[in-house]
């Protein structure tokens, strides 16, 4: 099937290019008036200029027109937490008279609520519920996608969690990776033996988890009034006897030193980072792990942006995802979230693009396949509405943009 007529081709990389890294994220030359070619296995075979196209090439075979729409890779999302149950708009409320997010986590609140719920919801409803947002996210660009546990708390809720996380796996048409977050809080049968919980996570859940094959990988929210650097310690180093490589919650609270740990531990990457300084950013620019941030989070709870130009700036693989969440991210758009790095974060269109695509595909293992337009890779890609520039679509971030989506060389929507 060949693609003609597209306005631009953008993120088209060569092989072997994973991530990028700092400078790399804006140098990525769109390819413009442009076609594409799709393999029998739905696969990228090849794409150039129109102009050098071979239009006898096209005999028998299926085209369409793009009509000067543009092409993007379809988003990777490395950071959800779409599996729970209900909502928490009554801790909205709370947000908009003024509770902090650690007051209403102090209160009993936030992530607690949410494992009250999800005990007592059955699996086939949880697992309803999620596909359902993860097909929205579909429909609005995203291709590949995390989803984390971490609203059970007991070995028998966070496996409840894993197993539908295994399912959307198992029927989606998107990857999925899967990442056990027994460490989102204290369960509510340890309120004040925070050991005892990191001691019973480490001899029950973390085995558990590892012989039923559940989990990619392992992450624990390293941060003020959380789980300290020693329990995160604890717990990579646990995770790490069963092959689990870690993502880490990092520094969205206070510089909590997560980022250092999560780099000691070789973390895939470290997330949220809105307090992040100088000697994080130096830390990362000297290892591979990718440093993924969350503006959704920063947007709804009202807290400072990660400082995503000076990390760009300093040389980093930065990665932008939803953090799409019932507490403080309730949205997994990821074109808003590709518009607030630019607008709140000042990166410039192309550097969030590869921030929602491509690095956020290697944030979840998935660098070589995913988040890019490249030949022998998965065609999946996002046709646009004609469009005067890339940066028309952060710009009119509300602004109906596709006109159609591939998966797997497939027409989805």
């Amino acid at each position: 099937m060949y693609i003609i007529n597209i306005g631009a081709i953008h993120m088209a990389v060569g092989a072997g290019v994973d991530r990028l890294r700092g400078s790399e994220m804006g140098a990525v030359a769109p390819v413009c008036d442009a076609w594409l070619r799709i393999d029998g296995q739905g696969r990228v075979e090849a794409f150039g200029e129109m102009s050098a196209l071979d239009t006898s090439a096209l005999g028998t075979e299926e085209v369409v027109d793009a009509r000067g729409g543009h092409i993007v890779p379809t988003f990777c999302d490395s950071h959800t937490h779409i599996i729970y149950a209900g909502s928490r708009d009554g801790e909205f409320l709370d947000k908009i008279n003024g509770l902090s997010y650690e007051e209403i986590a102090r209160r009993g609140g936030g992530i607690l609520n949410s494992a009250d719920l999800l005990a007592v919801t059955p699996e086939d409803q949880l697992y309803n519920a999620a596909r359902e947002r993860a097909l929205d996210m579909i429909s609005k660009g995203t291709g590949a996608i995390e989803v984390k546990s971490g609203y059970g708390l007991t070995v028998d809720s966070e496996l409840k969690m894993l197993r539908v996380a295994a399912r959307l796996r198992d029927t989606l048409p998107i990857p999925v990776r899967i990442t056990f977050l027994g460490a989102h809080a204290v369960g509510r049968a340890y309120a004040g033996r925070q050991a005892e919980y990191v001691d019973m996570l480490i001899a029950d859940m973390l085995p558990a988890v590892a012989a039923q094959g559940l989990a990619d990988y392992v992450d624990v929210f390293c941060d003020e009034g959380f789980f300290t650097v020693e329990d995160t310690d604890r717990i990579l180093t646990a995770a790490a006897a069963y092959g689990i490589r870690p993502k880490i919650h990092a520094n969205e609270l206070a510089n909590s030193g997560g980022v250092q740990v999560g780099i000691a531990h070789r973390a895939l990457s470290v997330d949220h980072l809105e307090r992040m300084e100088s000697p994080e950013i130096e830390a990362l620019r000297n290892s591979d792990t990718i440093a993924t941030m969350l503006p959704g989070a920063s947007f709804f709870l009202g807290m400072p942006y990660a400082p995503a130009r000076a990390a760009v700036d300093a040389g980093l693989s930065v990665a932008l995802a939803s953090d799409f969440n019932p507490g403080s991210s309730p949205s997994g758009d990821m074109r808003f979230v590709w518009a607030l790095g630019c607008i709140k974060m000042r990166l410039r269109p192309d550097e969030a693009l590869a921030a929602c695509t491509l690095n956020g595909a290697a944030a979840m293992g998935l660098g070589s396949t995913h988040g890019a337009i490249r030949a022998g890779a998965p065609a999946n890609f996002v046709i646009t509405k004609p469009i005067p520039s890339l940066a028309f679509i952060p710009y009119s971030y509300t602004t109906p943009w596709i006109s159609a989506i591939y998966l797997n060389g497939r027409h989805y929507l």
